[in-house]
């Protein structure tokens, strides 16, 4: 596999994961004259982004399994649409959304529903959970670029999740949408959590609220059933995607499951659209395997395989059998707005982690 990635000696993570960044779209078709993904991804790294990646991170970050602040993904769509992503958190920011508050006229942000809901996930006393606040820079060839936030529904801690994600349903006029949500993503205890509750903050028709539930040890036919709650869902297409990337139909016991439900104004008490999340490094021995099953996916959605291939060149010059977790997640969306797969790639910056070793030949599919 031939890259151009930057050297890991003494380069800052911004130097590291902009070059990364700026390959990726050039990749898909971006001007190479356009600099606004460049000048969104230096603005949330602050300045934590001039620190070294050779020296251990200041602030520990959950966006990727090395605690790099980013993580890129590729959203490929029924019609052929690519659209380049980046999750990330303003790890160098004392106050979460001083990045928000920075751009928002800039990129002409809505910020209503988000300041609908800040008492309940943006509290002051200090957080419970994984996270406070990230980012999604969501950049499309010629287009202005758009933000998304996610929001920790376990902020105030893990028992107090539901009533959060209720009273915010509540107050952004969706509070019907909360009881089919219980019943059919949350029925199994303590094994079915939320995990995230996103915005996007313009005012477009399709402008989303969010609601991701992680699945513990989940089985092919628990997210089946979630998905039930969504018109145009496939169950079959549910199956396959995930004996064809996780090599099996359950239990998923390694890194779990995860549905999310998206709500428009269109679409009323009830979401429009369903997407389930496959951590498939936890399911491949490396990323060579990792790159053959999504290969085999994006062809199911008449996808050309090179884009990715291309996208992998873009953020990483090593031999993709030789770690595990470069190709971290992968997502199937259906429903009312389109289907399509999205492909998450982490920036590396800090760690590779090795691979594991593959099973031999006929040796249960499956790894975690």
């Amino acid at each position: 596999m031939v890259g151009a990635s930057v050297s890991m000696a003494d380069v800052s993570m911004y130097a590291h994961t902009s070059g990364q960044l700026d390959r990726l779209c050039r990749a898909v078709g971006f001007d190479p004259a356009e600099r606004r993904h460049l000048d969104l991804l230096r603005g949330l790294l602050g300045n934590a982004g001039e620190i070294s990646i050779t020296e251990p991170p200041a602030t520990a970050c959950n966006v990727a399994d090395d605690t790099s602040p980013v993580e890129f993904s590729l959203a490929f769509d029924a019609g052929g649409e690519c659209v380049v992503r980046v999750l990330g958190e303003a790890v160098g920011s004392p106050r979460p959304r001083d990045f928000l508050d920075r751009v928002a006229g800039e990129y002409g942000l809505v910020t209503d529903r988000l300041d609908a809901v800040a008492d309940l996930f943006l509290p002051h006393e200090e957080r419970q959970g994984p996270f406070t606040l990230w980012y999604s820079l969501i950049f499309r060839p010629g287009s202005r670029p758009r933000i998304k936030v996610y929001l920790n529904p376990q902020i105030s801690g893990a028992t107090m999740a539901d009533s959060l994600v209720s009273e915010g349903f509540r107050r952004l006029g969706i509070a019907g949408g909360f009881e089919p949500v219980i019943e059919s993503a949350l029925r199994r205890g303590d094994r079915d959590n939320f995990t995230f509750f996103a915005l996007d903050l313009d005012d477009g028709p399709l402008s989303r609220v969010k609601v991701y539930i992680s699945h513990e040890a989940a089985e092919s036919e628990d997210v089946e059933r979630a998905a039930e709650l969504v018109p145009g869902t496939d169950p079959e297409l549910i199956r396959e995607f995930l004996a064809v990337l996780g090599g099996r139909k359950g239990p998923f016991d390694g890194r779990p499951l995860v549905s999310s439900y998206s709500f428009v104004e269109g679409s009323g008490q009830r979401p429009g659209n369903y997407s389930l999340y496959l951590p498939i490094r936890s399911y491949v021995p490396d990323d060579e395997v990792a790159r053959a099953r999504v290969h085999a996916i994006l062809a199911q959605f008449d996808v050309d395989g090179t884009v990715l291939d291309n996208a992998l060149d873009a953020v990483s010059n090593r031999p993709l059998r030789n770690g595990v977790g470069l190709l971290a997640h992968v997502s199937l969306r259906m429903g009312e707005f389109g289907s399509g797969i999205t492909v998450y790639l982490s920036s590396e910056a800090y760690q590779v982690l090795p691979p594991r070793k593959r099973p031999v030949l006929g040796a249960p599919a499956g790894l975690r």
